[in-house]
């Protein structure tokens, strides 16, 4: 009977499976009893649990974690596997967290009966604020791919990392790049409204922005909060439209970002801008090859690769040539294990202590992020950091920082 919770990952092409080894011994005229520690030796593996949101109102993104996950483990077993540990096979141990946090929380305590090495999750902030607890009652290694709340690393778990930043340091930084392009235009953005999903992310994000405009000059008209999921916003359109705000920012998953940003544009809302904070779909080469004109020129503070690191590059590449959608879910997802088994590689062992010290020391740079070196401060990489991203001409270019850049913004929107 398939159980969601063990589905694993088939194993790299190159191991030797049981039953070919014993189909070459015997055809070779040896007998298997010989050999009792290389049949040992090649059914060890390192098992991996990767929980993410594949079904329900934010499966898009739950599966996009999963294939960077599922990536990033096929490309270190067609490396060689763990070396220090005799070249040991990682495992993918799936859940489906259907994005809810208790059920993520139940995917936890089952993959850890199972035998679990270390998590990667969950996506978004509740589901990886429940997995990583479950996960700290039997000190579990925990990666955090995505989620954005700073209570997951502010709690104290010294079993829980993050390697990319948190909304925090997101809000900081996109307020202070918003005064930079705002300034450079002669300032004419002096109002804003806020458009913001329910959960924790949305909630907190909007929260982090409210209190930081009004210190760039920015006054915020109105925090706008919709459900997950909303099929019509209809209504918030047109109450933007009557407020007349000089920016929307908008910080939503993926389905709803679409909507509204579709709807903006079918309600013909005017605005100066466009400014994403976290951006559930602003910085996506989906969103912007289906519906190019509702989101050109729009503007968005969030996780990106490095435009100009071969790695990122070489990554991208080999995603898009199986089919896959570069997004911030895959890349994320795919360095979240990376970073996992680099510290198991470093830990030459799955001993819990050990890992957690490696992931704690860790000064991994494998990234092809635009992050510098890695180092962790009470479970965050202090070096992560988002950038700016824009629409223009149906491209994503990378706008600030200025090392980083392919572009400069375009402000106010033509």
């Amino acid at each position: 009977m398939k159980n969601n919770t063990t589905d694993r990952l088939v194993r790299s092409r190159h191991r030797i499976g049981r039953r070919d080894f014993l189909a070459g011994a015997a055809a070779l005229g040896v007998a298997s009893a010989g050999f009792p520690a290389v049949l040992r030796a090649q059914s060890e593996t390192v098992k991996i649990g990767l929980i993410h949101p594949v079904t329900g109102f934010i499966s898009f993104s739950g599966t996009q974690c999963r294939t960077g996950a599922q990536m990033a483990i096929d490309d270190i077993n067609a490396a060689g596997g763990i070396k220090s540990m005799g070249g040991a096979m990682l495992e993918a141990m799936l859940g489906d967290s259907q994005g809810k946090p208790e059920i993520g929380a139940q995917e936890v305590s089952k993959m850890v009966e199972a035998g679990v090495a270390g998590f990667v999750a969950g996506y978004s902030s509740a589901i990886s604020l429940a997995t990583s607890q479950e996960a700290a009652k039997t000190n579990t290694p925990h990666v955090v791919d995505v989620g954005v709340s700073d209570q997951i690393t502010s709690r104290g778990l010294a079993n829980t990392f993050r390697f990319a930043p948190g909304y925090g340091k997101v809000a900081e930084i996109a307020v202070a790049n918003l005064d930079t392009i705002n300034k450079t235009a002669g300032s004419p953005a002096k109002s804003a409204m806020i458009v913001h999903e329910e959960s924790l992310f949305g909630t907190g994000t909007a929260k982090l922005l409210s209190e930081k405009l009004p210190g760039i000059g920015i006054e915020v008209l109105d925090v706008i909060k919709h459900a997950n999921p909303t099929r019509d916003f209809t209504n918030i359109a047109l109450q933007i439209k009557s407020k007349q705000p000089d920016l929307i920012i908008p910080a939503n998953y993926y389905n709803e970002y679409v909507l509204l940003a579709r709807t903006l544009q079918q309600q013909q809302v005017e605005a100066k801008g466009i400014y994403s904070v976290l951006g559930g779909a602003a910085s996506s080469y989906q969103f912007v090859n289906e519906y190019p004109e509702a989101a050109e020129q729009i503007m968005d503070c969030n996780h990106w690769f490095d435009p100009k690191s071969d790695t990122a590059l070489a990554r991208k590449k080999a995603a898009e040539a199986k089919g896959v959608i570069y997004t911030y879910e895959v890349f994320l997802a795919y360095n979240a294990v990376a970073f996992l088994a680099d510290a198991i590689e470093r830990a030459g062992s799955t001993d819990k202590d050990a890992v957690i010290a490696a992931l704690a020391g860790s000064t991994w740079d494998q990234h092809g992020m635009p992050y510098g070196s890695t180092k962790m401060e009470n479970g965050q990489n202090m070096g992560a950091q988002p950038v700016n991203t824009q629409v223009q001409n149906g491209a994503i270019e990378v706008i600030f920082p200025k090392e980083f850049a392919s572009a400069d913004a375009v402000f106010p929107m033509s």
